[in-house]
């Protein structure tokens, strides 16, 4: 249910406003905007590929830059399951036994049964609370998870703007595992599926940082540049795990080509969910122009 509490006198005074950010109601989803400037777009409709497969939705494609580019890629050629800012598991365990991939969308169905979006002090917040399923439990007709996600978007500020997810999973069962992929890897969790220029680079707060095969660590936070943006120009996106998050909060998958990049939580081992207390899990992106260097970047995030 959407709930539009003052959505309409919202929409219409703040139009009238600078700095704020507002919510359009879309086709399949909604659009967030600053001004005339694209910030972002939820997908809240089920989406599928040409061929019917890998359903979707619950994330957000796309994410513009600051100059209104298209940063994020949904169903890529060579991974048709990525889907531009997401956050998903390989493993999906119920007494051990894998229910879901909610990586690779096999056995995995999720639906969006609230969402309510507000606004205050020019900061938009879309509150969403999604319901995941698989065929292999209760026959697909009863959730084995709740999501709870808060997703906060700030108004530019200079050179950046700034975008908060906090994701609640409260399992509706017990014995309720996520894992990452089941190898050296260990890949799931908060990732960003980017449109990578041949000049993107990786840093953190050490300096550069190469990408491997396997996970890297790179404390709480790394950088993301190149000629992202219209016409060559300079920028990128800071990702960011909040040092709150259970462990590991410093584990990264970069990829310079043809993939995601992945805040790796938790790796190759399933953690389990409690019964009686959601898993809370907390992410940043800056999304800039130029640059920004480390100093402007640990006092963007605090």
């Amino acid at each position: 249910m959407l709930k539009l509490i003052s959505l309409a006198l919202l929409t219409l005074f703040s139009l009238f406003a600078e700095a704020q950010i507002n919510m359009l109601v879309k086709e399949g989803g909604f659009l967030f905007i600053e001004g005339k400037d694209s910030v972002c777009f939820y997908q809240k409709n089920q989406k599928v590929s040409e061929e019917g497969k890998y359903q979707r939705c619950n994330y957000i494609h796309p994410l513009y830059g600051l100059d209104n580019t298209r940063l994020t890629e949904d169903f890529p050629a060579d991974h048709l399951h990525h889907r531009g800012i997401f956050w998903a598991w390989h493993q999906i365990l119920i007494d051990n036994l894998q229910v879901s991939d909610g990586w690779e969308l096999k056995s995995f169905s999720q639906k969006v049964t609230d969402l309510e979006f507000r606004q205050l002090k020019g900061i938009g917040y879309l509150n969403t609370t999604v319901d995941w399923s698989s065929p292999l439990w209760e026959s697909g007709e009863e959730p084995y998870l709740q999501e709870k996600t808060s997703i906060s978007m700030y108004p530019k500020n200079g050179n950046y703007r700034r975008i908060d997810f906090e994701i609640k999973l409260k399992a509706l069962t017990d014995r309720l595992r996520i894992g990452g992929s089941d190898d050296e890897k260990g890949y799931s969790g908060f990732s960003v599926r980017l449109k990578l220029p041949s000049d993107v680079g990786f840093s953190g707060e050490n300096g550069s940082v190469e990408p491997v095969n396997t996970a890297v660590e790179s404390g709480n936070f790394v950088k993301i540049d190149g000629s992202f943006l219209k016409s060559g120009k300079k920028g990128g996106v800071v990702m960011a795990s909040n040092p709150q998050n259970p462990p590991p909060s410093n584990s990264w998958i970069f990829r310079k080509a043809a993939s995601m990049q992945n805040a790796a939580y938790p790796g190759r081992q399933p953690v389990a969910i409690p019964f009686d207390e959601p898993l809370v899990l907390k992410y940043s992106l800056l999304i800039f122009t130029g640059d920004m260097n480390m100093k402007q970047i640990k006092k963007a995030l605090k």
